[in-house]
């Protein structure tokens, strides 16, 4: 891409996107270009087109790998080259909408019980007890958790927002013994490369590692415990509003999604056949 690609992530970044989006779209936006081997300004909407049809039918890549590419391509062709197209003629992938796999609560009290590394165990309890991404989660500063006030500060959360969670007492002991053992100077959980963070593949491979000892069949992930604490809390009582705000949801209608899976919410709407008169189950 050359020229084109220096004016692409300049836009980017005067725009003030992460560093991860800046890498994701400056990759699909090559791969568009690498699959016609022609330079980019000569391409058109039906060569997009063309291409939106190889990612589906050829490639049958996931709805979120499609929607970044069209995410991708809108920008640079409408940003970067100014192209005064419709952008609705790059059109984007229906987005599936699928439950979460809730763990219960007392698979959640399983799965840490299974770790004996304290630093593992601090790690997936903050998950838990915050309801963080795998991101936010590594990414967390030892000034971050904050005692006094009992919060813990998100810093530059997905789109770049910050936030609070309130700090969990029972976290607060298990990060004290943890910061006693080792003493974690600036990342909270710092990986094996001197200064540099726990990276989310290391954490993904703690969390197997613990579902497997707990003997959960389930299909998780480290995502699954942000879902596990924002489905307990529901079913707490907690108000859903104010679990959009820890969760840091932009939309409530996205923090919906829990009143499918909460047990009280589900329990608590009986089914009209149980009600129909002179309906009764037979003995078999």
């Amino acid at each position: 891409m050359g020229k084109f690609r220096d004016l692409m992530e300049q836009d980017l970044h005067i725009r003030g996107f992460s560093a991860n989006t800046c890498r994701a779209y400056l990759h699909a936006v090559r791969e568009f270009v690498r699959y016609f081997n022609r330079p980019p300004d000569q391409l058109t909407l039906d060569h997009i087109r063309r291409y939106q049809v190889h990612l589906t039918r050829e490639r049958k890549v996931a709805f979120s790998t499609f929607n970044m590419a069209v995410c991708a391509l809108r920008f640079f062709f409408g940003t970067t080259l100014k192209k005064d197209w419709d952008v609705d003629m790059i059109p984007y992938q229906k987005k599936p909408r699928r439950l979460p796999e809730v763990l219960s609560v007392q698979e959640v009290a399983a799965l840490l019980g299974t770790i004996q590394n304290i630093k593992h165990r601090a790690l997936l309890m903050s998950v838990y007890a915050g309801g963080l991404r795998s991101s936010e989660a590594v990414h967390l500063r030892v000034s971050d958790i904050d005692s006094k006030r009992m919060v813990v500060r998100i810093n530059q959360g997905k789109d770049r927002k910050d936030r609070y969670v309130p700090l969990s007492a029972q976290l607060l002991t298990i990060l004290r013994e943890y910061w006693k053992i080792a003493r974690p100077a600036h990342w909270l959980f710092p990986g094996r490369i001197p200064n540099q963070p726990l990276n989310r593949v290391a954490l993904n491979q703690v969390f197997i590692k613990a579902r497997k000892a707990a003997g959960i069949a389930k299909k998780v992930s480290p995502h699954s415990l942000r879902h596990a604490f924002a489905t307990h809390l529901l079913e707490g009582g907690t108000n859903l509003r104010v679990i959009q705000m820890l969760l840091g949801h932009r939309s409530v209608r996205t923090t919906e999604i829990y009143t499918h899976v909460a047990r009280n919410f589900l329990k608590d709407t009986p089914s009209p056949l149980d009600v129909l008169p002179g309906v009764k189950a037979q003995k078999v």
